[in-house]
């Protein structure tokens, strides 16, 4: 009301900022909507968060986005050298580098920093030194930490699945440690090549898929940093391997059709027939046992239901043991096209 009141005597808005706007829910996000609307006041909102998942999207219509930027090295010595001009500080250049390296673009990092270094230096001479051990000890807990559930966790672990996706291993390796080095639970990272070895390279490399789990057991076993280098060996593995998303694409439109086509009844001579009156009704009558049959395989025989045609899901590529699967499938089909004509 008061800004309502200012507005019209005064012909000012009022400005609303809110630091972290991102904890708002989508409810406490719905009350703005009319202020904001009439021009009541000016909402002005930081968060560290992707607008587009935290905010209502009635609200973010309204709404400008500015997306600042990590600070370069230069700039945040910058801001140092501000910090500095207030205290009596004797802080070598070498050091102020290093301190900057370690607060990774972030310029509050930078001050939260110096202020513990600034309580912890000892006086010489009558001034605060800031030593390279006194450094060291400040900044040993690892800066680059990010939220697990934040935009750069997520940004960092599809650049990794990617850089894996496309066979880079170098650069797969490069973000493996970079999420190590932020603080990424080894853990989930060991499962996600899991997820790897299933979706992007499937049967053109069983191998893979090996070597995913057993990176999974050995870091159980061995723990960090040991442990470690099993996921790191696992990620160049699957890298170098060769890709084939054929298994997923094909499962995917499986389940498709299983969802779209219902309860199709399972063709009589399929069915398991373990009674007697089973068998009366037709159950597993005309069953040809594949391995009783030339190349153990039935020629022309359907096993889909009768009111589904037969698809063809799987498509195998041309690369690692797909390209053999390829040729097996091919043969089959050539079966499948003679004993039709016969």
């Amino acid at each position: 009301e008061e800004s309502k009141a200012a507005r019209a005597e005064q012909g000012q808005a009022t400005i609303l900022f809110i630091d972290e706007v991102h904890r708002f829910n989508k409810a406490q996000q719905d009350v703005f909507l009319p202020y904001v609307e009439d021009g009541t006041f000016i909402l002005i909102g930081a968060t560290t968060e992707n607008p587009s998942f935290e905010l209502n999207s009635a609200l973010l219509s309204r709404t400008r986005v500015y997306v600042l930027k990590r600070l370069t090295e230069d700039e945040l010595l910058q801001v140092l050298e501000r910090g500095l001009s207030k205290l009596s500080l004797q802080f070598p250049e070498a050091l102020q580098r290093i301190l900057i390296q370690a607060a990774d673009g972030d310029a509050r990092q930078v001050l939260n920093l110096l202020e513990i270094i600034s309580d912890l230096a000892q006086e010489q001479d009558g001034q605060l030194i800031v030593t390279q051990e006194l450094l060291a000890e400040v900044i040993q807990v690892n800066l680059r930490r990010f939220d697990k559930q934040g935009e750069a966790f997520y940004d960092q672990i599809s650049a990794l699945h990617k850089a894996v996706r496309g066979s880079s291993p170098d650069a797969a390796l490069y973000w493996l440690c970079r999420m190590l080095d932020g603080g990424c639970d080894p853990r989930y990272l060991a499962r996600r090549t899991i997820r790897m070895a299933n979706e992007d390279i499937g049967i053109a490399d069983p191998r893979a898929l090996e070597m995913a789990l057993n990176a999974c057991e050995v870091y159980e076993r061995l723990g960090s940093p040991e442990g470690e280098l099993a996921i790191a060996q696992a990620i160049i593995y699957l890298a170098c391997a060769p890709k084939s998303n054929a298994a997923y694409v094909a499962f995917n439109a499986a389940m498709q059709d299983a969802k779209t086509h219902g309860s199709l009844e399972v063709p009589l001579h399929i069915r398991n027939a373990p009674t007697k009156l089973m068998k009366n009704l037709g159950y597993g009558k005309a069953y040809r046992y594949a391995h009783d049959e030339p190349d153990a395989y039935a020629a022309g025989e359907n096993y889909f239901p009768e009111e589904l045609s037969p698809r063809t899901y799987y498509r195998p590529t041309p690369r690692g043991l797909e390209a053999k699967i390829a040729e097996r499938l091919a043969y089959f089909r050539e079966l499948d096209k003679k004993a039709k004509k016969t």
